[in-house]
């Protein structure tokens, strides 16, 4: 094993992390020649580079293509059976049923397959389970009602596991096809028509990266070209298949899927398409976040996607699959707005929750070590937001942790986030197996469980047994791996812009973390209730704007208000600020350490 590198020297950051360089010598060979020969920043090409991009893809690479880049459709198992009786349903104008999940993945999904039959005036409804008294996946009650409303049945981001659902539709006289992308976790649902999931063991397309809503449009590619060998003369001319990507962007961003190959594809063409404001709902989802500048995959992941899963998590789990599949900017407006207040609402909800549970961690974490995977709980919290605390408290605890609602009868709903390195979903399967919980499933980095309260100290034990020395370990060797180093000079809107092209930046493919070396911070302040503002100078008397969200009160908050007027080291990523109509660049910090 090739050892680390430490950047400027940090062996120990303001947030207890050593600083190393993401890349080794044989990746500095790489960035130096690709800059060379394809003219790029050094730090660009080592943005590249430090990612896998090999000297002879960079170019291609900064250019991606979906036509350079899609698979054939019919490389996915179960793709043709799935294709042609969808496409049967078209010619022959049966109803059909799209029954979705109640995320940011499964609404864009719906909404993806909806439009497209709704181009060929197929009727069609969208049935999203309520998470709460429905949970997540197919139910047989609400499959046997759709099948008495539509001879096909379309699952989305569902269904694979949901074998006994699937039989009652069959039974009821439905076919079902089944487009999803989770992991199987037993049996495929014989009684399906067809199920096509790129995780599914038998199929060997490598598309396993892709979220639900990539899946459904490959399936769209297929189906069209069914049309038009086999159905020519019964449909008239296809949908403009492209159009549809800024809904599959949204789904690749918010499901936190690798961006990767086709995906990275997905996600560069489908912000284009979602500039143009083309979908009337995702628009006026734009308008009520209030953002004053293009569409990027931030705006997905903070801003719009969280306002999509607000109906799902404390509202109608149906209004955001609904508002995505409409032409009337008037009637998107009223229920963007709804959304908008929910997200409010969630957000206020969040805050009081998150509270609370930081004071039970807190408590938790008072002795000399405390537990290696924190399990917080409380009887009033909202099922739906538990996996948002996790996520917050993951974060500032920096090791695995769960939030769980308890319900009246002592049966509690919880979600888990990871931490890198350690796999969640492994340990939540064999909780499950050794009877410690009613139910439990996930990935490496999230997971949900169904437990009882009486089973919660046994819970505790066998997850502090299990867990324990590889959490430490990883803990005790935590690091931040940076880029590159720039100034408060270079750091440049054209440097930014060409940095982008890299990008997107996300899930399997990590936003750079630079570093602005020996920059005297000249001011800090408190901005809204928990962020740091701070303004950055450098040796030339250059200066940057910085910002370290929700920082007040933590390690790294503490550290900057105290070294005001020192020269620091400080690791972030660059970003734009868009205001009064011109930009600049303004840096968004992770952490800092000081300047020996």
């Amino acid at each position: 094993m090739i050892a680390e590198r430490l950047f400027l020297g940090v062996e120990q950051s303001a947030t207890g992390l050593r600083w190393i360089d993401r890349l080794g010598q044989r990746e500095a060979n790489v960035a130096l020649a690709m800059a060379q020969n394809h003219g790029f920043p050094d730090l660009v090409t080592r943005v590249l580079a430090g990612r896998g991009v090999g000297l002879d893809d960079a170019s291609a690479f900064m250019e991606p293509t979906i036509k350079s880049l899609m698979p054939d459709p019919e490389s996915l198992t179960d793709m043709s059976k799935a294709a042609e009786r969808i496409a049967k349903a078209v010619a022959n104008r049966e109803k059909v049923a799209i029954f979705g999940d109640y995320d940011v993945d499964g609404a864009c999904s719906s909404a993806i397959l909806s439009r497209f039959l709704g181009h060929y005036g197929i009727a069609n409804r969208i049935y999203i389970p309520d998470r709460i008294f429905e949970g997540y996946g197919p139910n047989p009650a609400a499959m046997q009602e759709l099948a008495g409303q539509a001879s096909l049945i379309v699952t989305v981001d569902c269904g694979t596991n949901s074998a006994a659902a699937i039989v009652a539709a069959r039974d009821a006289g439905a076919d079902v096809v089944v487009l999803d992308h989770h992991q199987v976790g037993g049996e495929l649902p014989e009684a399906a028509h067809a199920v096509v999931n790129p995780n599914r063991e038998d199929d060997l397309s490598g598309q396993g990266h892709l979220c639900a809503a990539g899946v459904v449009f490959l399936t769209l590619v297929q189906i069209s070209r069914v049309l038009r060998e086999q159905h020519a003369g019964t449909v008239g001319p296809g949908p403009d298949l492209l159009s549809l990507l800024d809904l599959v962007a949204l789904a690749t961003v918010c499901d936190v899927v690798p961006l990767k190959e086709l995906n990275r594809a997905f996600v560069v063409k489908g912000i284009l398409v979602a500039r143009a404001q083309q979908n009337a709902g995702l628009a006026a989802l734009a308008r009520v976040s209030r953002i004053g500048e293009p569409l990027n995959a931030f705006h997905f992941a903070y801003l719009v996607g969280p306002r999509i899963n607000a109906g799902g998590r404390i509202g109608d789990a149906g209004l955001g699959a609904r508002l995505l599949t409409l032409d009337d900017p008037n009637e998107a407006m009223r229920i963007a707005e709804e959304l908008d207040r929910l997200n409010q609402e969630r957000q206020a909800m969040e805050t009081i929750m998150l509270e609370q549970a930081e004071a039970e961690a807190m408590a938790e974490l008072s002795t000399a070590t405390g537990p290696a995977i924190l399990v917080t709980a409380n009887d009033e919290w909202h099922p739906g937001i538990v996996g948002l605390i996790a996520a917050r408290l993951k974060e500032r605890t920096r090791r695995p942790t769960f939030a769980i609602a308890f319900n009246a009868s002592g049966t509690g709903s919880g979600s888990g986030r990871s931490i890198n390195g350690f796999d969640l979903g492994k340990l939540v399967r064999s909780a499950v197996e050794q009877g410690l919980l009613i139910k439990g499933g996930g990935h490496a980095m999230a997971a949900g469980i169904t437990v009882e309260r009486s089973k919660m100290g046994a819970l505790r034990a066998f997850f502090e047994e299990s867990a324990s020395e590889m959490v430490g370990h990883l803990r005790g060797n935590a690091s931040l791996a940076i880029d590159g180093a720039l100034s408060a000079a270079g750091a440049t809107v054209p440097l930014y812009e060409t940095m982008e092209r890299a990008g997107p930046f996300g899930s399997g493919h990590p936003q750079p973390v630079l570093v602005l070396p020996h920059h005297r911070l000249v001011d800090a302040r408190t901005v809204g209730t928990s962020h740091v503002k701070v303004t950055l100078e450098g040796a030339d008397g250059k200066r940057i704007n910085a910002i370290a969200f929700r920082a007040v009160g933590s390690p790294l908050g503490d550290f900057l208000f105290r070294e005001l007027g020192q020269s620091l080291h400080v690791a972030g990523n660059l970003a734009l600020n868009h205001w009064n109509g011109s930009t600049s660049t303004q840096f968004r910090i992770l952490d800092a350490a000081k300047a020996l």
